[in-house]
């Protein structure tokens, strides 16, 4: 019997997992061929690296509900067994893998990081996901928390229709809590106010997190010390790779060839030939033609339709897919002497030259348009060059592609960026030694326009009998990093198990109510 094809499309966390998943079943007699545009490995969850430190788009913390997502992580990535830098130089004690690798001496280990994320609005740091501590309140002020009081008791006894992302949450956290936490950081990400946005994006990033839970959270916590009751709490750690994200599907690319597999790099799906609702075959470049008995596909669904042509689908299908927005992102790294913020006198959690401690900053004020900061020291002491003397930054912008922003020179960007955040006094434009700036297309799937007709497209992918869509935007889906893994590992299934694992599962990933970065404590 002849070995069977897949044909995988993009070489992102979704694409690398089916190649490596089919890979684990040799009965099955499957040769995977990865087809990548570019020449970089892991999709938006690349690591860039410049003049010795590393840059990770987006931020990607490695924490899952799903056991066999994490299984997978640590498979290609083992936990440490020795502290990290940042612990030794601490004294920190963090949980440890028997018999793991040490990261002052082997790169292939994964770290355990504490999580902490926080707003900084009206120059003042709030916690992230907001609390009911008495910080929040005396950072909002009287007459803010008075406010925010009343609206939410009106949102408990006047439910409204959920026509938008706006009602979703004004439903949850009342009108004047969204207004100040919500609404202008929505309109930063996704260039449009939250009341023109599908109201299912906040569905699956959101999900159950409330404030009615937050503040049931707190009041009973003091009283779950004893009890077996299971509760949801957020995450207080995670598990991220010593060199960023990019490493691990660096390493899991180099498994994927050494058990047979294939990646071919700047090989662009420019047509993708359909008959009696089959892919037949796929045209790389314009020109090579490649036949395969499966198809997974990671690309965006804008593309995937452009490539099987107008005349080969449903009009509605195709006309929807192809007008399906997105939103483009841009980092300005920025390494600094110093931050002109601290970790305080008496920090609650040590850092190395007591910078501040978190991973993610939430940028809500208004006058800025930088939407979110990360600090790489604090993801991993190795995406920095020199640790202990300088803080490495990334400024988040969200854009879209011809627009100003987007356009904008490097130099000019980056003395933009600068200037913003000296503007909020988080840095004094001096003490930045280096900068760069990174775009990336497509980065976030967006729920409007016509979105709103995602189901036609969906039905119509069904019916292509070899073809599963896998991963953020090869299903248009806001997934975190686990949820398009899962899609891929269930499109394998699908294939592997037919008779067990309909086709169409593939879509019921991350369907689950539950808050993402939530877990059972």
């Amino acid at each position: 019997m002849a070995k069977k094809t897949c044909l995988i499309i993009g070489a992102g966390p979704a694409g690398l997992s089916a190649a490596y998943e089919l890979l684990k079943h040799p009965e099955a007699d499957i040769h995977p061929i990865i087809l990548e545009e570019s020449e970089d490995i892991g999709g938006i969850s690349k690591t860039i690296e410049y003049h010795g430190n590393r840059i990770d788009i987006g931020g990607h913390r490695f924490f899952s509900k799903d056991e066999t997502v994490m299984a997978l992580w640590n498979e290609v990535m083992p936990l440490q067994g020795a502290p990290a830098k940042d612990d030794i130089l601490l004294n920190r004690s963090v949980p440890l893998a028997e018999n793991g690798p040490d990261p002052e001496q082997e790169d292939r280990v994964m770290l355990n990081r504490h999580r902490i994320s926080r707003i900084l609005y009206l120059h003042k740091f709030f916690d992230y996901p907001v609390s009911m501590r008495f910080s929040t309140f005396k950072n909002m002020g009287f007459g803010r928390t008075w406010k925010a009081g009343w609206g939410y008791i009106a949102s408990c006894m006047h439910k409204r229709k959920e026509n938008s992302l706006a009602d979703f949450y004004i439903n949850r956290f009342g009108k004047p809590l969204y207004q100040m936490f919500f609404e202008d950081y929505t309109e930063k990400v996704w260039g449009r106010n939250p009341d023109k946005i599908d109201p299912s994006w906040g569905a699956q990033r959101v999900k159950g997190l409330s404030l009615w839970k937050t503040l049931g959270n707190a009041l009973a916590k003091p009283f779950r010390k004893n009890s077996k009751k299971v509760e949801t709490s957020l995450i207080q750690a995670f598990y991220y790779p010593k060199k960023g994200p990019g490493q691990l599907y660096e390493t899991m690319a180099d498994l994927i060839r050494e058990k047979g597999g294939e990646i071919r790099f700047g090989a662009k799906v420019t047509g993708v030939v359909l008959k009696d609702g089959h892919v037949d075959k796929l045209v790389i470049n314009g020109k090579e033609e490649l036949r395969g008995d499966y198809v997974i596909s990671s690309m965006p669904l804008k593309d995937l339709y452009e490539a099987m042509g107008k005349d080969s689908v449903p009009e509605k299908a195709y006309d929807t897919a192809t007008t399906l927005p997105y939103r483009d992102f841009i980092t300005v790294g920025l390494l600094c002497k110093k931050l002109l913020i601290d970790n305080g006198k008496k920090p609650k959690f040590k850092t190395v030259s007591n910078i501040l401690p978190d991973t993610w900053i939430y940028i809500q004020e208004r006058e800025v348009k930088v939407g979110r900061l990360q600090i790489f020291n604090n993801w991993s002491p190795y995406m920095v060059k020199d640790l202990e003397n300088t803080v490495w930054i990334g400024l988040e912008y969200f854009a879209n592609e011809g627009d100003e922003l987007w356009e904008q020179g490097d130099e000019e960007f980056i003395a933009f960026a600068k200037k913003e955040l000296a503007s909020i006094n988080v840095i004094d434009e001096d003490d930045v030694i280096d900068a760069v700036r990174v775009k990336i297309k497509k980065a976030y799937p967006a729920y409007f326009d016509s979105y709103h007709d995602i189901q036609t497209v969906r039905d119509h992918l069904n019916t292509i009998d070899n073809l599963y869509c896998v991963g953020r935007n090869g299903q248009h889906r806001y997934n975190n990093m686990d949820h398009s893994i899962l899609t891929a590992l269930t499109a394998v299934s699908s294939i592997l198990y037919p008779e067990k694992v309909a086709k169409e599962s593939v879509w019921e990933v991350n369907t689950e109510k539950e808050y993402h970065e939530t877990k059972k404590a």
